[in-house]
């Protein structure tokens, strides 16, 4: 028996996803990185069903098949408080790019998860990026051939039918599908959104809620309003790489959406689309418990192999300066790296050296490293600069290969796997290298770039080692060959000055092609200025080192990374 259909209600929507996985984000975070970053997805969508609960008003939540897949007992609660659970695709990601075959591939591995979690049929969608009538139709077609009842995507405009604007029925070769499409509201420019989200927090919430009525009053479908969970998150991470206008679009107003939510469920009631369309709750079919795949099993066997297997202790040297925005992101990353050095027979020491911050980094070091028997804390007394900081740590190491990696991520700690097999014997240093041909930058400022390259053209005709890169503190060492080094620069300069010095005393260096990001959080610790003149002073220590003392013996730099190689 099919529940009883309320059309005088309005339709309330959710969408559960992070702050990392939105679409204006998307030149800046991967989809290979979200696991790194701190979650807070659940915290924000118990949020909303507490909020909803307060009010004893249901909703349709539209879910990531990421989250599904990864977070199945929240799936399972939303759908057991009462609400629906719908499709947000798989990962957030536009449709236009995506071929038909990939969009029917994404929907149904979305909807397996779901409704693995749920146990129940889900009947409607929602994409990630808005679609178009006149270009995306086709998407209800797919939909509709997949048994889908209804989709939630498309945004009107002036062009399109004026039955369009409103909730409606679109025949299609596999049957009739619903539309609610966005709510909007016909004003002298065009359509204006009125119907949730970004568009609620940037308008005067007087001038949305006079529409918003103007619609109860005079519309011939209901309202469809929706707002993103990490909108009741106003204390949500920054991404300070994001320029003004996506700072603006994304953080502007956050404490904003909890009043305006809790004053419209006063005014108006509220339903899930399902309830709307009289749609009865249905056990999904095929829902099926995943069973090992024969490669997690030989993965899980060769695990086990490798537990009886004695490692290569390797330590990675993380100099710290103000870096508490960055440190939760940094600790996610390290554990994934830490998994795949014990699948090549590392295990995986730390070493952080907070150079004097002035903010709660060493409260957050000890907060997420503090218990690790194989991490190790240090402070300096006083700030020396980020190659003081990584001299620090290879002092204080114990193994002979040491790895330093920057705090921010800029370089993917991920790449360490790959770099470490380099230092074979007879090497002494290997070092990222993102000017080489098979490297390469993202989202990096151009005055950055022009400072470094700069400097890497000069040290390249002062050094023996011909590398495309000098200035990167992503490296791995051999402790034994840089300990002895008088090594004067503590400053970003220094960092160019331990490559110098290891070169001149006829060290060999082998650089690694790999890709320098932009940071994600917090800011820049370097001072353009005192960073350059520190540079032309070490390059004219450097020149005079070698014309008074010849090189040792010649180095060349290594183009690929080679198999891996022997273990030290």
């Amino acid at each position: 028996m099919s529940p009883e259909r309320n059309l005088n209600a309005h339709l309330l929507t959710v969408l559960v996803e992070d702050y990392f996985h939105v679409g204006a984000f998307d030149s800046l975070i991967q989809q290979r990185n979200w696991s790194n970053f701190e979650a807070r997805y659940e915290q924000n969508t118990q949020k909303a069903l507490d909020l909803l609960d307060e009010y004893e008003t249901k909703a349709t939540f539209f879910v990531l098949g990421w989250i599904a897949e990864k977070n199945p007992s929240l799936v399972r609660e939303i759908a057991e408080r009462g609400h629906e659970v719908a499709s947000r695709g798989y990962y957030h990601r536009g449709l236009v790019n995506l071929s038909r075959e990939e969009f029917q591939a994404d929907l149904s591995r979305t909807n397996r998860a779901i409704e693995n979690a749920t146990g129940e049929r889900v009947y409607g969608y929602r994409a990630a990026e808005k679609l178009n009538f006149r270009r995306d139709q086709w998407v209800l077609d797919t939909l509709a051939e997949e048994g889908m009842a209804y989709d939630a995507s498309f945004m009107p405009t002036r062009k399109d039918e004026v039955s369009q604007r409103t909730a409606s029925v679109f025949e299609t070769p596999s049957g009739p599908i619903w539309e609610f499409p966005y709510s909007t509201l016909d004003v002298l420019a065009g359509l204006a959104p009125i119907s949730g989200g970004n568009y609620i927090r940037q308008i005067p919430y007087s001038i949305t809620k006079h529409a918003i009525a103007k619609w109860d009053k005079l519309a011939k479908g209901p309202f469809m309003f929706y707002f993103h969970v990490w909108e009741l998150d106003p204390d949500q991470p920054r991404i300070s790489a994001a320029n003004l206008h996506t700072r603006l679009r994304h953080y502007r107003k956050l404490d904003k959406m909890d009043w305006v939510l809790r004053d419209l469920l006063k005014r108006y009631d509220f339903v899930p689309v399902e309830r709307h369309l009289g749609l009865e709750r249905a056990a999904a079919e095929n829902i099926r418990t995943p069973e090992p795949t024969a490669l997690s099993i030989a993965v899980e066997k060769n695990r086990s192999t490798s537990d009886q297997r004695e490692r290569t202790p390797v330590t990675i040297v993380v100099p710290c300066f103000n870096e508490q925005e960055t440190l939760p992101y940094l600790a996610k990353t390290l554990a994934g790296v830490e998994s795949e050095l014990e699948s090549l027979d590392y295990s995986m020491r730390l070493i952080f050296v907070d150079d004097k911050s002035t903010d709660a980094t060493v409260q957050t070091m000890r907060s997420l490293f503090g218990e690790n028997e194989n991490a190790t804390l240090i402070e300096h007394p006083e700030n020396k600069g980020v190659a003081g900081a990584i001299l620090t740590g290879l002092r204080a190491a114990q193994t002979d290969i040491v790895c330093s990696i920057d705090c921010d991520c800029t370089f993917d700690p991920f790449e360490l796997p790959k770099m470490i097999p380099m230092l074979t014997e007879g090497v002494d240093m290997v070092t990222a290298s993102p000017y080489h041909k098979d490297g390469g930058v993202r989202n990096v400022p151009g005055w950055r770039l022009a400072l470094s390259k700069g400097a890497s053209l000069i040290y390249r005709r002062i050094l023996n080692s011909k590398l495309d890169s000098y200035t990167a503190c992503f490296r791995v060492y051999r402790r034994s060959a840089m300990t002895e080094l008088a090594i004067q620069e503590t400053g970003y300069h220094g960092v160019a000055e331990m490559l110098g010095q290891l070169d001149l005393n006829g060290g060999k260096i082998v650089e690694f092609p790999t890709v320098l990001e932009v940071r994600l959080f917090g800011v820049s610790k370097m001072k353009t200025l005192s960073t350059i003149g520190g540079h032309l002073k070490l390059m004219t220590r450097l020149l005079k080192k070698r014309i008074v003392e010849p090189k040792a013996r010649p180095t060349e730099p290594v183009k690929r990374s080679p198999e891996r190689g022997q273990s030290l």
